[in-house]
């Protein structure tokens, strides 16, 4: 695959637990439900969900740069229920290298550290490296969020560093954002991984 032909695109993805479709505001009343716990906005650069214009107008910008080719924002589906409980998104698109970001990703809690969570980077690397022919896949959080770190580390993302002073939140305070990374040559492994945690919790 040439540089060219690396071109993310809105499509579905659909596992056994969950599916990623399109984002858009016919997700917009179960995206509120699933936002139950103020925890989730912790380590966000800014709280979406605090109403329902807030939470339009998020909707509204992630489609914008889906039109604009600058993202591919997903609502996170559970199958068992068809109902949105998170989101997600590709983004920060280096065409000529094939490389982009996986992120802006929260799910409701009750969904976190299940079956449904694991398929949703499943689906998301496999898309990136089988689909799309991705050369590296990054990833970043706020380097106090040692929940998500250990998250990225237990997939087997690589720790690249911290770049200081990388967001100023609308508290005023400084955000250090960790980055990780998955590279073609990690996976291989990784989709093993991932494959082998999904088969234990059929």
């Amino acid at each position: 695959m040439t540089s060219s032909s690396f071109a993310p695109l809105p499509l579905v993805l659909t596992g056994r637990h969950a599916e990623l479709q399109p984002l858009g505001q016919k997700h917009l009343d179960d995206l509120l439900d699933a936002v139950s716990d103020a925890e989730l906005w912790r380590w966000m650069p800014r709280q979406y969900f605090l109403d329902r214009g807030l939470a339009r107008e998020w909707i509204d910008t992630a489609v914008t740069e889906q039109a604009d080719g600058r993202a591919v924002p997903f609502a996170i589906i559970d199958r068992t229920s068809g109902r949105a409980v998170g989101s997600t998104r590709l983004f920060d698109f280096h065409r000529e290298h094939r490389g982009l970001e996986i992120g802006w990703t929260w799910i409701g809690t009750a969904h976190q550290r299940t079956a449904l969570n694991t398929e949703c980077k499943r689906l998301l690397f496999g898309h990136a490296f089988d689909d799309l022919d991705a050369l590296r896949v990054q990833l970043k959080t706020d380097s106090r969020n040692k929940r998500s770190r250990a998250a990225m580390e237990r997939v087997g993302a690589s720790f690249e560093g911290v770049l200081r002073n990388h967001v100023l939140l609308p508290s005023g305070d400084m955000r250090h954002s960790a980055y990780y990374s998955v590279i073609a040559e990690d996976w291989p492994a990784i989709r093993q991984r991932l494959d082998e945690l999904l088969d234990r919790r059929r």
